[in-house]
């Protein structure tokens, strides 16, 4: 054993996945599960008491406490077995008063326990697939009796003794509401299920023979000795008004959801499926807990109802609603008291209510505060401070403050005090944190995101960031010791900056792999570094460079440390082992004993380490390492050790695992090596305050001052006012009552004498009664004689033939006996001669036996003799055999030796294989996982198979009901056959008609196919026609633009024309102006252009006039031959078109309108036409142009001009064809569809050019 000694001091967090996870030991003191410790926890004192768990407990299941409240089961999982540990609480340490972990039966775990109420018996539910359920004396470890509850695998919650009966249970589950009573040795089912089975979450006793139930679809049913009695629905109620406000501003946010856990208890994850804001989830009663008045039950997420018993009635009534009041710090407040409510828990007086959550939170509130607050409902207070919700990520203290950093995959932030145990801040995040560091100082905090990595400022009231860094996923960070650096790691590479300038000073890559850990020497001059790739490097900081490594592949290193003196690296991993590394050098390994360490620390006076592993136990040892196995092992989480820290005086260690709880631990060495460093400074009171927060304070401050002083002003006025009222209301209140006190006075008088009155005559009429009442007695006596007169002559005539009756029978008895002596005589002689043929055939087979008998023993004697003679034979034979055995046994000796050879070599290949087979044995636990889970399913798939033969059965038997009706109605139809065949016989003439009358309408409705399709054909052709059209509208567009262009490009040869004017008296600069000009203007391939551009146009023209040609002579081949079929077909339907008229007039008139608009435009584009050459006039001069280029362009205008107007001819004509088509009936053009007017295009064209 070792000297270095670890005692728990406090913890921070709660097991909610433990069923029934809070208890009240007494009115102050409550017990409840965190890592693998149960805590007594004194409210008032806030001290904490530890019970450990069991050694090499896998964690605690279920808790139950006795009623007189001197024991407590805590059921565990040791080694994969299952155990129940009884302690006797009034001990002081509680002590293990018994231990049941030996049982007949088979059993994996137990799920839920219950004390019986004399606390002598308790009884214990197993998982499934066993379902038993185990009735124990537990002072003698005396099973009583045990009973399979299901065989359907369907999960059970809770079972608990009736309180006032030791032999009665019940049991509630998934479709399951059993009551049993113990006698004779076993446990009997007293009840029997009625109506549909429901999934019955919790229950509990409300008296002797009452029991509350709760289910998954928020319905309490009230059951009486197993029979229903009364059943109400939890009413979903939705947010109130601050709250749907918050959920407005909020509504893309969704509840951050954390991983379900392995628990008994149905946790909401199991049972609820998430549902969108418009429809609301059904609240699930997860808990119910029975006081004097009534009971108390969950009612869906972060609500309580309290029930009253009615007092004419046995029902019950919702007299008060408990919230889990909204916590303002979280990232997402309106989702924050979202969380089901596990367990209920009162106090042994009734004055105190405890919930814990699915977020692992403890709530209280005092009974008597929820009487006061009338009609709004109550709200929850913390019973100890917020815990984390999930697995603890990051852990950090500082030297100045007795701080606690934690961030955890709640998204949250926490800073505790470890002196006076409580929490001092915390902030929840839209983002995870993976890792958190606290400055020396303790004055701010670096936190690695999921997005960022942020330093922020530890304030008065808050944790706000002042500085981002776009590194993502950062899961380690680090400040050094000196606080003037932190490194923070971004996958395989870490980050140096500066807490001065806030700068990126350097950058230190090597790692493959991700890095798990890092930490700094004492004089912040090196950097220690492992991670998954195996590999530990010392990193010098001021060159940025690898000093030592130390790479060993096959380990996946968890976390590193160093030595106070900085020579040591201590690393831990996945090969099970703790490495001393010096020197880029393994100097040793020691064991881990079939456990992986996961976390490591040494103390600052280099004389204490302490390791964390993959059970959640912490070992203490010292330092130097022993050569043994010498450590104390210490029972802390139920869940993976994530971190661990000693404080900088050494006297405090510091735990957090993956099960979201946080240990503090006292530690010192027995030998006294580890002295005690004394503080010379006491911890630093200051804390960080904003200045806009400060003045923000003062002025409330001053505001609520001057408030304070008016508020009482108005009392004080107020006061005197009521004092006022109240005394005249006095003055009336004596006067009345003085006038009430006389009048009954009176009415006393008057009653008096009434009473006086009323006595006289009930004493005459109590007189009259008792004379009556002497008469009929007399009466009654008379009658009686007369009757017991005559009985008795009927009792005497009855005795004489009762006399007559024996004397038959007796004669009869001797009647029957003589016959029955005579039989007798007869078998006596039959049965004797039988028995002397028997043992005449008795002697003859003993004669047989005796000579069988002696023929065996002749032959006997003859295999003796032919046995020895065979012996002989063999002998001889082996004789040879075992010579030449000796001989290949010398041989087979040299072959030994190569065989030994041979055999260690494979012993190695044994080994390796043994290692493929543990891993396969990994993979087969994973499969037979699936394979548990797959049997549940199959399980499940059973049970529905039995429920729809069930409703098989049931439509059966509704299918011969109906097959009874369809009798009856055959009898009806054949009545009802006869009368139909007279009705038909009246139908049928008009039947005919119908006939004639449909093929009508069939050969009517053919016709208008026929129009439909002709139609269809014909507005096809016109769309085509359209296409056309917009195809030479596009080309005359493209023409325009040229046009544009042409005009641009003469005014700028104008331009430059005119600055060659001025040279006009210098030929030599006019001719190389001239030559300019003829070189920017006039180019070969422009001449070559727009010859061939001319060209071009002509056969595009002639083309696709050639092509409208003969698409309209073809048009009006089809429209000739069509009108000569359908001539008599359009006359049906020119009423149609007589409409269609009225519109095409509609329009005519409007495009009159438009026309004449059009005109107008014209006129006044003209008037700019004009205005527009005598500008240029002025602007150009007077003298003639020279050169040829100029000419050609003009020609080129002409020709473009000629040609629009040729297109704008063959438009109109196309236009003209188009409406020849129109005016012929039945051929129009598509509905809602007009073409543009020629004069409209004509204007737009005018106005494009210009």
């Amino acid at each position: 054993m070792s000297t270095v000694v670890a005692q728990s001091l406090h913890v921070f967090g709660l097991r909610a996945n433990v069923a029934n996870n809070i208890v009240f030991f007494d009115e102050q003191t409550i017990i409840f599960p965190s890592g693998n410790h149960c805590v007594k926890y004194n409210v008032d004192q806030k001290w904490q008491k530890f019970i450990p768990g069991s050694e090499k407990s896998q964690g605690m299941l279920s808790l139950a406490i006795s009623p007189n409240r001197r024991y407590l089961a805590i059921s565990e999982t040791v080694q994969e077995k299952p155990v129940i540990t009884i302690y006797e609480l009034s001990s002081i340490p509680c002590r293990k008063r018994k231990i049941l972990n030996n049982f007949d039966f088979p059993v994996q775990r137990f799920i839920s326990m219950a004390f019986s109420p004399d606390s002598k018996y308790l009884l214990a539910q197993t998982s499934t697939p066993e379902s038993n359920l185990v009735y124990w004396l537990w002072e003698k470890q005396k099973v009583m009796a045990i009973v399979r509850i299901d065989t359907q695998n369907n999960a059970i919650y809770q079972v608990s003794f009736n309180p006032q009966d030791n032999t009665q249970v019940c049991v509630t589950g998934n479709g399951i509401f059993k009551l049993l009573r113990f006698a004779e040795g076993t446990l009997k089912q007293t009840n029997f299920q009625r109506g549909e089975p429901q999934n019955y979450l919790s229950h509990a006793w409300v008296s002797e023979d009452k029991i509350i139930v709760g289910t998954d679809t928020g319905r309490l049913f009230l059951f009486e000795s197993g029979d229903q009695r009364w059943e109400t629905n939890i009413m979903v109620r939705e947010h109130t008004s601050d709250m749907k406000s918050m959920d407005m501003v909020q509504e893309s946010e969704s509840l951050i959801e954390f991983p379900p856990p392995s628990s008994p208890v149905p946790s909401f994850e199991q049972v609820v499926q998430a549902s969108s804001h418009s429809q609301l989830p059904l609240p699930q009663v997860f808990a119910v807990a029975a006081y004097s008045k009534g009971f108390a039950c969950s009612a869906g997420q972060g609500r309580v109802l309290l029930f009253e018993k009615m007092e004419d009635k046995d029902f019950y009534r919702e007299s008060k609603e408990i919230q889990v009041p909204v916590d303002l710090q979280s990232s997402d407040p309106s989702q924050s008291d979202k969380q089901e409510i596990l367990c209920l828990c009162f106090s042994p007086s009734e004055e105190t209510l405890i919930a814990s959550t699915s977020k692992n939170q403890l709530y209280s509130i005092t009974m008597s505060l929820t009487e006061i607050s009338k009609g709004e409902p109550a709200h929850f207070e913390y019973l100890l401070y917020p815990l984390h919700s999930a697995s603890i990520t990051g852990l950090a203290t500082c030297i100045r403050k007795p701080l606690i950093a934690t961030c955890s995959l709640d998204r949250s932030i926490r800073i505790w005090n470890y002196e006076t145990n409580t929490l001092e801040l915390y902030k929840e995040y839209q983002e995870e944190a993976y890792a958190v560091s606290l400055h020396p100082s303790g004055h701010y905090i670096v936190a690695g995101f999921a997005d960022k990595l942020r330093i922020m400022n530890l304030l008065i009231d808050d944790i706000r960031s002042f500085k981002e860094y776009s590194v993502r996923g950062c899961r380690e960070c680090c400040f050094s010791n000196g606080g003037h650096l932190f490194a923070a790691v971004n996958g395989n590479v870490i980050h140096i900056y500066t807490t001065t300038s806030l700068e990126n000073i350097s950058n230190l890559k090597g790692h493959t792999g991700k890095i798990r850990s890092i930490v700094w020497n004492a004089d912040d001059s090196r950097l220690i570094s492992g991670g998954t790739d195996g590999a530990v490097y010392e990193w010098n900081l001021t060159t940025g460079k690898r000093e030592t490594e130390c790479v060993l592949k096959s380990c996946s290193y968890n976390c590193v440390n160093i030595s106070p003196d900085a020579k040591i690296i201590f690393a831990v991993g996945s090969d099970q082992t703790l490495k001393e590394i010096a020197d880029s050098s393994v100097l040793r390994e020691m064991s881990a004993f079939d456990v992986v360490y996961t976390a490591i620390v040494i103390s600052h006076s280099g004389r204490m380490m302490f390791v964390g592993t993959s059970v959640g136990t912490i070992r203490a040892m010292k330092y130097p390492l022993p050569l043994q196995k010498e450590f104390n092992e210490y029972q802390a989480h139920a869940a993976p050790v994530t971190k661990m820290l000693i404080t900088f005086d050494d006297q405090y260690l510091l735990t957090a695992a993956e099960d979201g709880c946080l240990f503090t631990w006292k530690v010192f060495d027995k030998d006294g090596r580890g002295i005690k460093r004394e503080r010379e400074v006491g911890f630093a009171e200051e804390v960080l305050v904003t200045k806009t927060d400060m003045e923000e304070k003062a002025q409330v401050m001053l505001e609520l001052k001057t408030r304070v002083e008016e508020l009482k002003m108005e009392n004080e006025y107020q006061l005197r006012l009521k004092d006022m009222n109240y005394s005249e209301k006095i003055k009336e209140l004596t006067d009345k009552f003085i006038q009430e006190m006389e009048s009954l006075k009176t009415k006393n008088q008057v009653l008096k004498t009434e009473k006086e009155k009323q006595d006289i005559m009930h004493r005459e009429r109590i007189e009259d009664l008792l004379d009556k009442q002497s008469r009929e007695l007399q009466d009654l006596e008379c009658c009686n004689n007369q009757k017991l007169l005559l009985e008795y002559e009927k009792y005497q005539e009855l005795q004489l033939k009762s006399q007559r009756m024996q004397e038959e029978y007796e004669k009869q008895l001797r009647d029957n006996d003589e016959t029955k002596s005579q039989a007798l005589e007869e078998l006596t002689e039959f049965y004797e001669a039988k028995l002397q043929e028997k043992t005449t055939l008795l002697e003859e087979a003993q004669e047989d036996v005796r000579q069988q008998l002696r023929e065996f023993e002749e032959t006997k004697k003859q295999i003796e003799e032919d046995e020895d003679r065979e012996i002989q034979d063999i002998k001889t034979k082996y004789e040879k055999k075992l010579r030449d055995e000796k001989e290949s046994n010398l041989r087979l000796k040299g072959e030994t030796g190569i065989m030994r050879k041979k055999f260690s070599s494979l012993q190695k290949e044994i080994e390796e294989r043994t290692n493929d087979i543990e891993t396969l044995k990994g993979e087969q636990v994973k499969l037979q996982g699936v394979i548990k889970s797959l049997e549940k399913d199959i399980q499940g798939l059973k049970r529905e198979i039995q429920e729809r033969d069930e409703t098989i059965q049931d439509k059966e038997k509704r299918i011969y009901d109906l097959k009874k009706k369809n009798q009856e109605l055959e009898k009806f139809k054949f009545v009802l056959d006869y009368k139909i065949k007279e009705l038909k016989k009246q139908i049928e003439p008009r039947e005919n008609e119908i006939k004639v009358m449909k093929e009508q309408i069939q050969e009517m409705e053919a016709e208008l196919e026929r129009f439909h399709k002709q139609n269809t054909q014909l507005e096809l052709n016109i769309t085509e026609l359209w296409q056309k059209l917009r195809a030479t509208d596009q080309e005359m567009r493209r023409e325009r633009q040229k046009e544009r262009d042409l005009e641009a490009l003469v005014k700028r040869f104008k331009t430059d024309l005119h600055n060659c004017v001025a040279y006009i008296q210098e030929p030599r600069l006019l001719k190389e102006k001239v030559r300019v000009l003829f070189e920017k203007y006039v180019q070969r391939a422009d001449m070559v252009e727009i010859a061939g551009l001319n060209t071009d146009l002509q056969q595009e023209y002639s083309r696709q006039r050639e092509h409208l040609e003969r698409n309209l002579a073809t048009l009006k081949k089809k429209v000739v031959k069509e009108s000569e079929l359908h001539r008599t077909d359009y006359v049906r339907i020119m009423q149609e078109n007589v409409s269609l008229i009225k519109e095409i007039n509609e329009l005519r008139k409007e495009l009159k309108f438009t026309r004449s608009q059009v005109y107008d435009l014209e006129a006044a584009l003209k008037l700019a036409k004009k205005i527009r050459p005598q500008e240029v006039s002025e602007t150009a001069p007077s003298k003639d142009i020279p050169g040829a280029a100029p000419t050609m362009r003009l020609s080129e205008e002409e020709e473009t001009g000629r040609i629009i107007e040729m297109q704008r001819l063959e438009i109109q004509r196309l236009r003209d064809q188009i409406q020849e088509q129109e005016q012929v009936p039945g051929l129009h053009p598509i509905a809602g569809v007009r073409l543009p007017s020629l004069q409209e295009s004509e204007v737009n064209f005018e106005v494009q050019t210009n």
